[in-house]
């Protein structure tokens, strides 16, 4: 175990009686009170809504330092992996802590992508669902029904199947999403491709047909590409904290994940660039951007400026700046290089950056703010923006899935609460009740 217990501790006064908790530290980010046995010792609980103030669990995969605007997967910062590598890259990175060599990433590269195919009974799987299903919907249903196709590998004690289980989920849920995407618009599943890269793979499943060849866009796939490594992890999320509370009751793999996209459909959550994609739209225009700000800036407004400020940044989220130069890419190479949508995302970011009211409540551009237009330029529906973010995601939630059951202080997820409810009372019978 990496974290150090000092002698420092942390004393808690009730009434006049003091008990002592150790407060623990990490490599690096700020110390923790270890609470453990505060109710053994005091009878009581703790009290913190959304957990802004609670440390889960240990964890060696992803840091953020929100004040700072930092984002580091294993250590290395997003921006370096953004650049410099590739996805695939960066899943192994997360799977197992290191870098790859080149040998290990071209042997990771062909197990994944030697893997992307479903078993054929799965298309049947999906005509149980209506045509207007939404993909999310879709998702949800056929990554828990993996459990039923693959049962060979849902034995957790087994390091081999969960591993076998662990790449299963990445090779396949980017075609399991296609599939989804294509059945929602009518036109027949492509299979995958082992000749393509991963992001090609998937622009190919999602777009072409089989009566005519489908050419790859190298600036399309580098953008997707880029855009599952700054989605692929980040720390105690509410779908991360959900897959590793489902995967402490001993749930299946395929079942935790299943879990964490449902999550994950929540629009707090995976739905923010699609809100930040229709508040653009319904600016509409530069010239109509004052009297949005002087809306969002009145306290009896219900308007919100979507797409701005984190719950974890208090700085501009690293993600954004790589996500800008992405944005503009892609919309030169499709010639959306004039849509006013953009126009107007670059003006709200001018504004939010130096306006003194978005200063003072840190209320700077997040990834979101981009990868609504990005999405949207490709060619992808507004419903399908939090199925990429899940295909993104996947290895994020098997990373973090993974080390909490090799965890050895892991134990089942019980939060408990303040109740505050009637007191006790007795059954009236049905014949006396008023």
């Amino acid at each position: 175990m990496d974290v150090k217990s000092g002698s420092k501790t942390a004393t808690l006064t009730v009434g006049n009686k003091t008990y002592d908790f150790p407060i623990l530290s990490g490599t690096v980010g700020p110390d923790v009170i270890d609470i453990g046995k505060l109710y053994s010792q005091a009878g009581m609980f703790t009290y913190d809504p959304g957990f802004t103030s609670t440390g889960s669990c240990q964890s060696k995969i992803t840091y953020i330092d929100g004040d700072a605007g930092v984002l580091e997967y294993r250590g290395y910062p997003i921006e370096q992996l953004a650049e410099k590598g590739d996805f695939l890259e960066t899943c192994y990175l997360l799977l197992y802590g290191e870098l790859p060599t080149a040998a290990q990433k071209r042997d990771f590269d062909q197990l994944v992508i030697h893997h992307t195919m479903v078993h054929e009974q799965m298309h049947r799987f999906f005509q149980a669902f209506r045509r207007d299903a939404h993909p999310m919907a879709v998702m949800v249903a056929a990554v828990g029904a993996l459990a039923a196709f693959y049962h060979d590998s849902t034995d957790i004690n087994d390091p081999k199947q969960r591993i076998i289980a662990s790449m299963r989920m990445i090779a396949k849920i980017p075609t399991l999403a296609a599939m989804a995407y294509k059945y929602t618009i009518g036109q027949p599943f492509m299979y995958p491709k082992n000749s393509l890269s991963f992001a090609e793979n998937f622009l190919h499943m999602c777009f072409a047909v089989p009566c005519e060849d489908y050419k790859i866009n190298s600036v399309l796939a580098n953008a997707l590409d880029k855009i599952f490594i700054l989605h692929a992890d980040h720390e105690q999320n509410a779908s991360t904290s959900t897959v590793r509370i489902a995967g402490s009751s001993g749930a299946n793999p395929f079942a935790c994940i299943a879990a964490g996209i449902a999550c994950l459909w929540g629009p707090a959550h995976g739905g923010a660039n699609e809100a930040a994609l229709a508040m653009l739209g319904e600016i509409g225009s530069v010239d109509k951007i004052p009297e949005f700000i002087r809306k969002v800036k009145d306290k009896h407004s219900e308007v919100r400026l979507m797409g701005f400020g984190h719950r974890v940044y208090k700085n501009y989220d690293p993600r954004a700046k790589i996500m800008q130069k992405m944005c503009h890419a892609v919309l030169a190479e499709t010639g959306h290089g004039d849509d006013p949508l953009l126009k107007v995302a670059m003006e709200l970011e001018k504004i939010a950056l130096h306006d003194q009211y978005f200063i003072d409540r840190k209320l700077y551009p997040n990834v979101d703010f981009y990868s609504g237009i990005t999405l949207k330029a490709i060619g992808f529906p507004t419903s399908m923006f939090t199925v990429l973010f899940a295909v993104a995601r996947t290895v994020g939630w098997i990373s973090q899935w993974s080390e909490m059951i090799e965890d050895p202080q892991q134990k089942i997820g019980r939060p408990r609460q303040l109740y505050t409810g009637v007191t006790r009372r007795d059954y009236v019978e049905l014949a006396n009740r008023k």
